[in-house]
């Protein structure tokens, strides 16, 4: 594993670190494996946005490895506890990039770092050798496609976008054509985030979804939902509700950086059953980067997990 990546992950998750986790490997460190470690090491989960129901099913996990293991040291607690949670976040599944274009949609309410992630997730796949056009089919707010035209600008990736106040089906429809037209490899679409009220923004991400379907076949061949990290586990009730709306096979997990709730990406598997692709560890172009679960779990924990 490269050595820059795992500085940008340790620097991109010293919030979460110093805020809990980092506790917990200090605090594992020099106690006595007795009851009470247990009881605080629960305590410490808790407070890193875990989430009641994954604490106590790694708390369990726990327990038992350490008897299996017949565990006495609490730095051997420290390395079981590593092993856990790598095991606790899904390997991430990308995309059969052969079909062109590939159509990935992405969705995710106001202020989740949708727009921003759309178009660093652009930059990324440039970056492979691949060619992307972005279409904002966020259409009700005029601020939407504004700010996707300045990151796609700020990239050099084309855009395409649809009037303001229009349907946002067609938009992705007239967007995915011109990324056919175009030859593209890939069409990210930017959908809207926020109407008023639920029932209506879901219904705009399914009609978005099903026109997606017509302009090519297959498509969306991916549907992402950006996550705000900072939101810890209020943002799984936002995602519940667009994973009933659509098939939602993959989270980036945004502001990872800014938030010290790093824990919630083990609810997002243990509550969601879907793993995280991408994780934004700072504002730059080249922030976003592909979910890495030994690189996450060592850069919340300062471990010693070798490569």
């Amino acid at each position: 594993m490269a050595e820059n990546i795992i500085g940008k992950w340790r620097k991109g998750l010293e919030k979460t670190r110093k805020a809990t986790f980092g506790r917990i490997a200090n605090f594992i460190g020099t106690s006595e494996l007795d009851e009470e470690t247990w009881e605080e090491l629960e305590a410490l989960l808790i407070q890193a946005d875990m989430g009641m129901a994954t604490t106590m099913d790694v708390i369990e996990s726990l327990r038992e490895g350490v008897n299996q293991k017949g565990i006495t040291q609490s730095v051997e607690l420290i390395e079981t506890l590593e092993q856990e949670l790598v095991n606790r976040l899904a390997e991430p599944v990308y995309p059969d990039f052969s079909t062109k274009p590939i159509v990935i949609m992405l969705v995710g309410v106001n202020g989740s770092g949708k727009t921003t992630s759309a178009a660093k997730l652009a930059h990324l796949y440039e970056q492979d050798g691949r060619s992307v056009l972005l279409v904002a089919a966020d259409t009700y707010r005029a601020a939407a496609i504004d700010q996707l035209k300045i990151w796609a600008d700020r990239v050099n990736i084309p855009m395409v976008a649809g009037q303001e106040g229009g349907d946002p089906g067609a938009a992705a429809y007239d967007g995915i054509n011109a990324a056919v037209t175009r030859h593209k490899d890939i069409a990210i679409v930017d959908t809207a985030g926020r109407l008023h009220n639920r029932y209506n923004l879901m219904e705009e991400i399914k009609k978005v979804h099903r026109v997606s379907g017509k302009a090519l076949q297959g498509a969306p061949h991916a549907s992402w939902l950006v996550l705000d990290a900072t939101t810890g586990q209020n943002a799984l009730q936002q995602a519940k509700a667009f994973q009933e709306a659509i098939h939602i096979n993959g989270v980036i997990l945004a502001k990872l950086d800014s938030s010290a709730k790093g824990g919630m990406a083990f609810a997002i598997k243990e509550q969601l059953d879907l793993p995280i692709l991408y994780a934004g560890l700072g504002e730059g172009v080249e922030d976003l980067q592909r979910f890495d679960r030994i690189a996450f779990v060592r850069g919340i924990l300062e471990g010693t997990m070798e490569d």
